[in-house]
C-alpha cells in the first residue's frame, strides 16, 4: 500500500468512529430531551395509573404523557381561577381523528391545532361535548392529597381517541 491509500485508510477510519460518536451523541441527546419534556415528574408505571403531583400544576398547562401499548396519549392538567384543578384528554372530541386535534395553550385558552377554536382554561373539564378537550371527570381520577391520580382503566378505554394523535 502506498502512503497515499494509507493515509485514506487512516482517515476512513476515523471518520467511522467520529460518526459513530455523533449518532452516540444524538441518540443520548435524544433520550435526555424525551425524559425532560414529558411536562413534570408524573409517575405512569408501565401500564399503571398517571399520577400528576398537584404541587406542580398552574395556570400554564402542563402535558402528561401516557403510553398504551403502542398508542401514545396525553393528559392535560391545569389550575383555573377557582384554584381547582382541571384535567382532560389532550385530543379533541371533533377533531381526534384527524391526527391534529390537539391542544396548545395561548394565554388563557387551549387552541386545537387542527380547527383552531379556542376553548377556555376554565371551561376544562365542565365542558362536555362539541369541539374541545376530553374532560377526565371525577369518577375517573382520584385526590391522593398529594397526587391527582388518573385511572390506568380510564385511558386505557380512551386509547381509541389516539389512535391518529400526530403530536410531536
Amino acid at each position: 500500500m502506498n502512503s497515499k491509500n494509507k493515509n485514506l485508510a487512516a482517515n476512513g477510519g476515523k471518520r467511522k468512529f467520529v460518526v459513530i460518536g455523533i449518532i452516540a451523541a444524538v441518540l443520548i441527546a435524544g433520550f435526555f430531551l424525551v425524559k425532560s419534556t414529558g411536562g413534570g415528574d408524573s409517575e405512569a408505571s408501565a401500564g399503571g395509573d398517571l399520577k400528576i403531583p398537584k404541587s406542580e400544576v398552574t395556570e400554564i398547562a402542563k402535558f402528561y404523557p401516557y403510553k398504551v401499548g403502542k398508542t401514545n396519549m396525553e393528559v392535560i392538567a391545569v389550575k383555573a381561577q377557582d384554584g381547582s384543578i382541571r384535567t382532560a384528554l389532550n385530543t379533541c372530541q371533533v377533531c381526534f381523528d384527524s391526527g391534529k386535534g390537539y391542544y396548545e395553550q395561548q394565554g388563557d385558552e387551549l387552541v386545537c391545532q387542527n380547527c383552531r377554536n379556542r376553548f377556555k382554561i376554565d371551561q376544562v373539564e365542565k365542558v362536555k361535548g362539541g369541539c374541545n378537550p376530553v374532560p377526565v371527570l371525577k369518577e375517573n381520577k382520584t385526590d391522593d392529597g398529594t397526587n391527582i391520580v388518573i385511572s390506568r382503566d380510564f385511558l386505557n378505554q380512551n386509547k381509541e381517541l389516539f389512535s391518529n394523535w400526530g403530536k410531536k
